[in-house]
């Protein structure tokens, strides 16, 4: 394969690709989180969190996918394993199955902090002149505080 020449250094590549790992990391486990909700949820809102549930689950299969592919497409290999994940992502792993108005919370947070990990590779990608990023992260960082807002209007 021929070296990469996109217009943005090969420092700048490797700090944003470093960025997307977190934001995948983050996206994967938000997505393994919400599944295991969607499969395990209980109560009088079952239907209604369980539909839910998966739709966000399905668009999050999408995202860690398009994430994926932006970090090889500046050249650096993406993280691919549960152990990898574990290490780059800030979203909080929960032990056992939560009451369904703390599933509602705890994926409140986790996509607040995927806004937050948004919001640190946005920087880069401004620094690093990196629009194709820009423009992922920003429609993911969209995504995921309407998400929020939705959620937390369940809980209010």
């Amino acid at each position: 394969m021929t070296k990469i020449d996109i217009g943005i250094s090969e420092q700048n590549r490797e700090q944003i690709a470093h960025g997307l790992k977190r934001l995948l990391a983050d996206s994967y486990t938000l997505y393994l989180q919400t599944h295991n909700f969607h499969w395990n949820v209980i109560g009088p809102r079952f239907r209604e969190l369980h539909l839910m549930f998966e739709e966000h689950y399905t668009e999050l299969a999408l995202a860690v996918d398009d994430i994926a592919e932006r970090i090889r497409t500046l050249d650096v290999a993406a993280p691919g394993t549960y152990k990898e994940f574990a290490k780059l992502s800030a979203v909080e792993e929960v032990d056992g199955v939560p009451e369904a108005a703390a599933m509602v919370d705890i994926l409140t947070k986790g996509h607040e902090q995927v806004v937050k990990t948004c919001r640190e590779v946005l920087k880069m990608a401004q620094e690093g002149d990196d629009e194709s990023t820009l423009a992922l992260v920003s429609d993911r960082m969209r995504i995921h505080e309407k998400t929020a807002w939705m959620l937390r209007a369940l809980n209010k």
